[in-house]
């Protein structure tokens, strides 16, 4: 056996998925779990443009210090894709660690000599326990959560608190969850020697009062503090959730309390031009307005940017920057969106940008900017990223003083004007 590598809260965890195959939900249990046990994490979801069938990737560096970048190198890779298996058993640290099914057998030439190899035959497993093939599918992800949770030491009761969350009045899924962890965590301990995983998890009080969240949901809830009642998008990665994340907030949070009606608009689109027309036409009839795109989307926004300048009719857009402003790689995180923004418009005009460095500040600039689009009677625009939208991170909790009132700059009212 090659020289193993030991550590403790200070590893990089990568997990290799087929696309569509219920494996997110389980990743994301993983890196949380730990965080219960009061260790910091970082996830990295890595993913091409692809559909279901297709690879992707979730990366989890557990850093007790906290670090929010990417380490580079991966101590453990949990192979679940036979698609790119050379590649992610090419990606390993000398000394790392194979995770794999081992339910069909592997020739020795597919692994390395020079790392430790830790097989568990999840598809035999999954066959002998689940008639259905959905079923047999999902609760592989579990049960392989079940086996690390064994081999890394993961607290068992960190993770069932997670299904009791996410399951809550569900008790049926929060017990076939459970069951399937178990059925890893029996696996691991009768078959596996958890000695020779030398990562490990200890708790630890490192997470403090931070919140666990995505940006573009932070991005929405901070349209809803800051007062927008109208959303009109079309839908474009990595900025889609962002829109979704403010509709499921407005059902929350902005229906009437006595008649149920709500009080906001959420309009998809035909397009990106008709989306910032809409935010224009609505912010010109007093509501406060805003989109969510990314680089390709302000390329065809720029005239309608344009007007809104020139009109002095206040807009709010939310930039989730890609690769581009090009089509070509709509997953890849960039911030090369800065100039056609600063300058968006088919003449002279210079646009207020905002950059908040991770969720807490999406929240709190979004808000922000509606009330600087208001005073200032222009376009402003938010500039986070793929890499802070699509994320999750830890971040310091939201705060908002119920006594703020929303800042509309100049008002126009019969007879006079009001500041």
């Amino acid at each position: 056996m090659p020289q193993a590598i030991a550590a403790v809260n200070d590893f990089v965890v990568k997990f290799a998925n087929v696309n569509g195959s219920g494996s997110a939900s389980a990743n994301e249990l993983f890196a949380r779990s730990i965080l219960r046990m009061g260790v910091p994490v970082s996830p990295r979801n890595i993913f091409p443009s692809n559909i279901q069938g297709l690879p992707t990737w979730y990366e989890v560096r557990v850093t007790e210090k906290g670090y929010l970048g990417r380490r580079g190198g991966v101590d453990m890779m949990v192979a679940m894709n036979p698609q790119t298996w050379a590649e992610d058993v090419k990606e390993i640290t000398p000394g790392g660690y194979l995770f794999y099914d081992s339910t069909k057998p592997m020739p020795s030439s597919a692994f390395r000599d020079d790392i430790n190899i830790i097989g568990a035959p999840l598809t035999a497993i999954c066959n002998a326990t689940y008639p259905d093939a959905r079923q047999r599918q999902l609760f592989k992800n579990i049960i392989y959560l079940g086996v690390l949770s064994i081999l890394l030491d993961i607290d068992e009761n960190a993770i069932k608190q997670l299904f009791g969350e996410q399951y809550k009045g569900k008790e049926k899924l929060i017990d076939s969850n459970v069951k399937a962890l178990g059925l890893g965590r029996d696996y691991a301990t009768q078959h596996l020697d958890a000695k020779a995983c030398k990562l490990k998890v200890r708790k630890a009080d490192n997470v403090g009062d931070r919140i666990f969240v995505e940006g573009n949901n932070a991005a929405a809830l901070g349209a809803v503090y800051g007062g927008a009642t109208v959303c009109a998008w079309y839908p474009i990665t990595p900025s889609s959730s962002l829109a979704e994340a403010f509709q499921s907030h407005c059902k929350r949070l902005r229906h009437d309390k006595e008649t149920g009606k709500a009080k906001y608009a959420i309009v998809q689109a035909e397009d990106e031009l008709a989306s910032i027309g809409m935010v224009i036409g609505a912010a010109w009839n007093g509501a406060r307005a805003f989109t969510s795109t990314s680089g390709p989307g302000i390329s065809l926004m720029t005239e309608f940017i344009g007007l809104a300048s020139f009109a002095e009719v206040p807009a709010v857009l939310v930039n989730v920057q890609r690769g581009g402003p090009s089509t070509g790689m709509p997953t890849r995180t960039q911030q090369s969106d800065l100039l056609s923004c600063a300058y968006a418009s088919n003449g002279d005009t210079k646009h207020v940008l905002l950059f908040p460095e991770d969720p807490a500040e999406c929240f709190e600039f979004t808000a922000e900017a509606l009330d600087l689009a208001d005073r200032l009677q222009t376009p402003v625009f938010v500039m986070t990223d793929l890499d802070i939208g699509m994320n999750h991170r830890l971040c310091k909790p939201f705060k908002w003083d119920d006594r703020r009132e929303l800042d509309r700059g100049k008002v126009m009212k019969i007879g006079r004007a009001h500041v």
